[in-house]
């Protein structure tokens, strides 16, 4: 399994963030955090959507939800666009032997995604019962990597081996429906006391809160420790110098003010990469990074080809093996890299969005360094929460507060002054709660707001946004809507 290219092991898990010790979070996680220690860690990377199945194709198509076709959940009847590549597939053309572990949801189809080798998946659908989870827990899942890498790569010492690809999805950080509601299996995953875990700083420190956090940990123990699995295994066969390991997630933890939304708890992401033979390890990279560069990145890596359709993301393999970018804690090169990467263009903004989930949540933002603009597109609630949010402990605590009243059509927030996002600075009657600009009569705070609404209706024209066009229908409109014949529509 050894060759000039990597072997790429893609981990990656649900509703996380970036709630990790390596980001500051007050948890033990010592075998991802190792992952940070012995490689880089990207502190500003950002996902496409708050949700699992269009961020998860984003990833995997280096294209946005709306460009992609995945525009709601995968088990909704949402699908990818019949002339999608995936990146299983343009690996597979490029060489490389493909794996899939654990995980998905990008398709209802997973044999359609190209992998040579579909290892746990069964696919989730909208008939499909809560059992079929079972078959992704963080544990199975990692414990299958080990015993097929152990076997298969055990077995062949030729060096010219093609390079393998393996993608493992842990079901782990997701709600479960237990209880009438949903939580997090405090049981089965050992959850501490409430009283001794750390308040998140986004939500107020309430009896129903602190219990799903605590529940969380438990979780993440879980979680933590599979990946220890599958870094040991990769110690054990030998390839861990020539593999790339990549962690990350598909958005904020299941949490109100997080999953669903696009506050920065809802659209950052972990992201997490080590190759000991070729990236010096203890590095971070502040740049703005999406998702959808991760996919540009790993094509470049791998050789593979380029897909014909429209790429939104930016490759950044020269922050990996160059030590550049606007924002990385540089470190000198050793001159044994065996990539030439192309030249390599930081970003000054990110773009985020959601259109459909369990209900109709259309809206899209884009994010600068400081700033924070979101257009909301349909009548919503202040705060939308997930239905596994929603009817949760945590849920219950702030229902009244964030579903009474209507979301604003604009927020604008100064994320250097306000990093919580507590200030809409469009609305006149906001509450002065966090020390930033006035804006009343502020012709600065204007000038952005119009700047970021010109750059995001620009964006959503060059990608195509069906937002652009009026609202978006539901996947089973069909079911929803009566039809009406010739000749009924004649006698009217």
């Amino acid at each position: 399994m050894i060759s000039d290219r990597p072997n790429i092991v893609l981990v990656h898990c649900h509703d996380l963030g970036t709630y990790l010790g390596c980001y500051g979070a007050d948890v033990a996680t010592p075998h991802i955090d190792s992952l940070a220690t012995d490689g880089i860690r990207f502190n500003r990377h950002f996902v496409t959507a708050p949700q699992c199945s269009p961020s998860r194709a984003s990833l995997f198509t280096g294209r946005y939800p709306h460009q992609n076709g995945m525009l709601g959940l995968a088990h909704a009847d949402w699908e990818l666009r019949p002339d999608e590549r995936v990146l299983p597939d343009l690996l597979g053309d490029a060489g490389y032997e493909t794996h899939l572990f654990g995980l998905q949801h990008i398709t209802e189809y997973p044999d359609q995604l190209g992998y040579d080798h579909i290892h746990t998946e069964q696919p989730l659908t909208v008939e499909a019962s809560p059992a079929v989870h079972e078959t992704a827990r963080a544990k199975a899942v990692a414990d299958e990597f080990a015993s097929v890498l152990e076997t298969d790569g055990t077995n062949e010492t030729d060096e010219s081996r093609e390079p393998f690809f393996a993608s493992i999805g842990f079901f782990e950080l997701h709600r479960v429906e237990e209880n009438g509601g949903f939580g997090f299996e405090a049981d089965r995953y050992d959850a501490p006391d409430p009283e001794d875990v750390a308040p998140l700083e986004f939500l107020p420190d309430e009896p129903g809160i602190r219990s799903d956090i605590a529940e969380i940990n438990g979780m993440l123990d879980a979680l933590d420790e599979a990946t220890g699995t599958v870094l040991a295994a990769l110690d054990r066969v030998g390839v861990a110098d020539e593999t790339l390991v990549i962690f990350t997630t598909e958005h904020g933890l299941a949490m109100p003010r997080a999953k669903g939304c696009c506050f920065d708890p809802g659209i950052e992401a972990a992201l997490l990469m080590r190759y000991p033979s070729q990236i010096d390890g203890g590095r971070t990279v502040d740049d703005l990074i999406s998702n959808v560069d991760v996919f540009a990145t790993l094509l470049e890596i791998a050789d593979a080809p380029v897909p014909e359709t429209q790429l939104a993301g930016k490759q950044f393999t020269r922050l990996l093996f160059g030590g550049e970018g606007s924002g990385t804690d540089r470190s000198e090169s050793d001159g044994n890299s065996d990539h030439e990467p192309d030249e390599y263009e930081p970003r000054d903004r990110i773009f985020a969005g959601m259109t459909w989930h369990d209900r109709y949540n259309p809206m899209r933002a884009i994010r600068t360094e400081r700033w924070k603009y979101i257009r909301n597109f349909w009548h919503l609630p202040n705060v939308y929460m997930t239905t596994d949010i929603y009817c949760s402990a945590a849920g219950r605590e702030v229902r009244e507060e964030y579903y009474g009243d209507q979301r604003a059509y604009e927020e604008l927030y100064d994320l250097e002054a306000d990093p919580l996002e507590q200030e809409n600075l469009v609305l006149e009657d906001t509450p002065d709660t966090v020390e930033t600009p006035d804006q009343h009569g502020d012709r600065a705070v204007a000038d952005i707001c119009d700047r970021l609404r010109n750059d995001l209706v620009d964006w959503m024209i060059e990608t195509n946004d069906p937002l652009l066009d009026g609202p978006v229908v539901p996947s089973d409109w069909e079911l929803i809507h009566p039809e009406m014949g010739d000749d009924r529509s004649s006698n009217n």
